[in-house]
Parts: C-alpha cells; structure tokens; sequence
C-alpha cells in the first residue's frame, strides 16, 4: 500500500487526496484481516462484493461505498500496471460498482444560513469571525480545504477576487465575495488581535483547522435550532445551485468552483420541481405564443 500511495504523493495529488485513499485501503485492509486474507492474491472479485456489503452494514451511504470502490479500483489498477497482467489480473475488474441514487442535493438553504448568521450577534471575536465565515463559504463557494488555507495576502479587497492557490488537482484560480461578505470580514480582521497570515484565525491566533471549521458549523446551527448541521460542502453545494438561479452561465460556474469539466459540476446542480416548474412557465412555447398573440 505505501508504495501505491507514494505513486500518488509523486503525481503531485493533494494530502487531502492521499490521506482519502490511506483511509479507504485501511478499512479494506481492516476487511481482509477478518477474513484471514493476507496476500493481494487473496482477494478474489467475491472478495470485494463482500466488502461492500460489509461496508454498507456498518452505516456507508451508497456514495461512501462508490467513494471506498473507487479508491480500491485505483490502487488494483495501479498494481496491476506495475506487476504486469502476466502477473496480476485486478480482481476488482468483474465488479460492478454501487449505483448511487441520483437524488436532489440543495445544500443548505438560504433560510437555514441567515439563521445562523443571526445567531452570530455579539461582537465577540468569534462571533464577528463565524459571522464572516459563514457568509464567506455562502459567496465564494469555495471547498472547505481552500477555505481554510487562504492568507491575508491572497485576498483584494477592493475587487472581492481570492487567490486559490492549490485547488482540487493543484489547479490555482479566482474566487469572489460581495459587500456584504466583504464588510462582515473587515469587522472581524478589524477585532483580531494576532500576526498570522492566515485569513482564518481561531481564538489562539492560530490558522482555523477543519475540525476547527466543522465545530463552528456544528455550534452556529445548535444554537439556530437547526437538527441536522450543515458541512462546509453543504454551503458550496447551496452557492452552485443559487448562482444557476439567478442566472450565472455554467460555464462561468464551473470555472468558479474549479472543476475540469461540466461532468462533476452536475451533480452540484440537481433541480428541483419548482425549479422546473418555474422553467416552464418562463420559457414555455405556448405561453410565449400568446403574448406575441
């Protein structure tokens, strides 16, 4: 497995990424150990089916079984090119994947956020902090890795434009924010009292964490009475879908949220039936006929 994910480390692929597959190919390690399974030429196609099914008795959801195939597809892959198809045939080849439902994923919903902006109403510094933060992840829709590593330094203020510095596939691009986001950061930058370059600070002047971040959401949607807290994906998931209803091209979005293709930017943009209702009723044939009429 380490000289798999040191192929990977060489390829230039984030530590989010690495540490992504160190955890899969454990848990599948951790499967074949119960199985008395010792030896990669152990494993059989039976194997893996059983893995997954294993997988989804201990509580993963279909997109975290997809998630654990394909992690284990690239490492056989991998093996396979290294050894030779004389030598090893990846047995995960004669496996299906999962189907992952294609089920409608809003995100956070702008009524959910202004409730836990609304529950940041001091004027302490993590209240001024998680006040900016939450409009941040809302405007610039960033990922919660990107989020957390922006510096001082990567940010203008005068445009609202954020330098991304390493991106998904350690791809730099622009993001943005609006007034409003902008004047929430300012009151906060304006009660830090630290030196650290990062823009996201906790109450040690130390760079915010993402346990740090998960926290804050967790807090923020306790105390707004919110059940179930919203992640940070959550929020970029809420600023694709409100971008395409107000009107932004998805090529425009697509460059935004730094994605490759418009592939993976589909599953970000799942519509609704109002969204189709209102669709219709805008664009419909018809309708448009009569008005001419």
């Amino acid at each position: 497995m380490e000289a798999f994910i040191i192929d990977r480390q060489s390829s230039g692929l984030s530590s989010n990424t690495i540490q992504f597959y160190r955890n899969c190919l454990r848990r599948f390690i951790e499967f074949c150990d119960s199985q008395a399974i010792t030896q990669i030429d152990q494993v059989a196609p039976d194997t893996i089916r059983a893995y997954l099914l294993w997988l989804e008795q201990n509580g993963h959801n279909p997109s975290g079984r997809h998630a654990h195939y394909r992690s284990l597809r690239a490492f056989m892959f991998w093996l396979e090119t290294e050894l030779g198809e004389d030598t090893y045939r990846a047995p995960i080849r004669k496996v299906k994947p999962p189907k992952v439902p294609k089920e409608i994923i809003e995100g956070v919903s702008l009524d959910d956020v202004q409730r836990m902006i609304d529950a940041c109403k001091g004027n302490r510094f993590t209240d001024l902090r998680d006040k900016a933060l939450l409009f941040f992840l809302l405007d610039a829709g960033t990922r919660a890795s990107e989020a957390l590593a922006v510096d001082l330094a990567d940010v203008d203020f005068a445009t609202g434009g954020v330098l991304i510095r390493k991106g998904k596939g350690n791809k730099s691009r622009m993001v943005y924010f609006g007034k409003n986001t902008r004047r929430a950061i300012t009151a906060y930058l304006k009660n830090r009292e630290d030196d650290h370059p990062a823009l996201w600070v906790n109450e040690k002047g130390e760079r915010l964490t993402r346990f740090g971040l998960d926290k804050v959401l967790r807090v923020r949607a306790k105390e707004a009475g919110i059940t179930n807290p919203p992640s940070a994906h959550d929020f970029r998931r809420a600023f694709a879908l409100n971008m395409l209803r107000s009107g932004c091209d998805v090529f425009t979005l697509q460059r935004l949220m730094g994605h490759s293709d418009l592939t993976v930017l589909r599953r970000y943009l799942a519509q609704n039936e109002n969204d189709l209702q209102q669709a219709h009723q805008r664009f419909s044939p018809v309708e448009n006929l009569a008005k001419k009429g």
